[in-house]
């Protein structure tokens, strides 16, 4: 399992800082829309200058198949280490990205989107008309069969995902509140042993290690953890 630390906060100059306190550690940082709507491939590359972290740009794209695709190609060429993209763009989208992305020396790991985690189940029926457990196993399948890496997903569904597919393609799990901390915004959250159990392949944190007096420290509690 590894520790992906959510870089949500509200400036460029934070987010470094962030970065320097967490040089060092074994961990990848997920940039997120936020942060990449204001900051760009400048944030990418200071904190690249700070250490050698593994980049988790977390854009969730969705759009017909050769806009996403060609999206994902500019993506592939920032030298991020990780990509993702909504199942529900659909197989033939799925199928342009990795056939795309294949033509390359490099490539990013793609994983696709489930169902958010900040949807609950009854808001997830009124939106797709079938419960999310069925979702995501749909998604799942489709995802491995058009050749991604894995899924994001809750940590409840990571187990399904791995019987549905293979127990090698990837599960990432948002919405980690490692020692209990409140959920905020997400619904289907979840603590590092249950995590644990449902065996994610990488966990996201983000408030409660960037809002905390000491992040470095809840890092290397987490770490020690998993």
């Amino acid at each position: 399992m590894k520790l992906c630390v959510a870089f949500d906060l509200s400036s460029f100059d934070e987010c470094v800082n962030l970065a320097k306190e967490l040089k060092g550690l074994d961990i990848w940082i997920k940039i997120g829309l936020r942060s990449y709507l204001r900051d760009g491939v400048r944030l990418l590359e200071e904190i690249k200058k700070i250490d050698d972290f593994k980049f988790f740009l977390d854009l969730k794209l969705y759009d017909i198949p050769n806009t996403m695709a060609d999206a994902c190609e500019e993506l592939a060429r920032l030298d991020v280490d990780m990509i993702n993209i909504h199942a529900s763009a659909g197989q033939r989208a799925m199928m342009s990205i990795m056939e795309r992305l294949s033509k390359l020396s490099k490539r990013p790991l793609v994983l696709a989107v489930s169902a958010l985690t900040s949807f609950d189940e009854s808001e997830f029926i009124t939106l797709y008309n079938q419960d999310i457990k069925n979702a995501v196993c749909n998604f799942s399948k489709i995802s491995y069969e058009s050749g991604l890496d894995g899924m994001v997903c809750s940590v409840y569904e990571s187990l399904l995902i791995k019987e549905n597919t293979c127990k090698n393609f990837i599960t990432l799990t948002p919405g980690i509140r490692p020692f209990k901390e409140d959920s905020d915004d997400q619904k289907r959250v979840a603590n590092l042993q249950c995590a644990k159990e449902n065996l994610s392949d990488f966990i996201v944190v983000g408030r409660p290690i960037y809002k905390a007096q000491d992040p470095r420290k809840i890092c290397e509690d987490i770490l020690a953890s998993i």
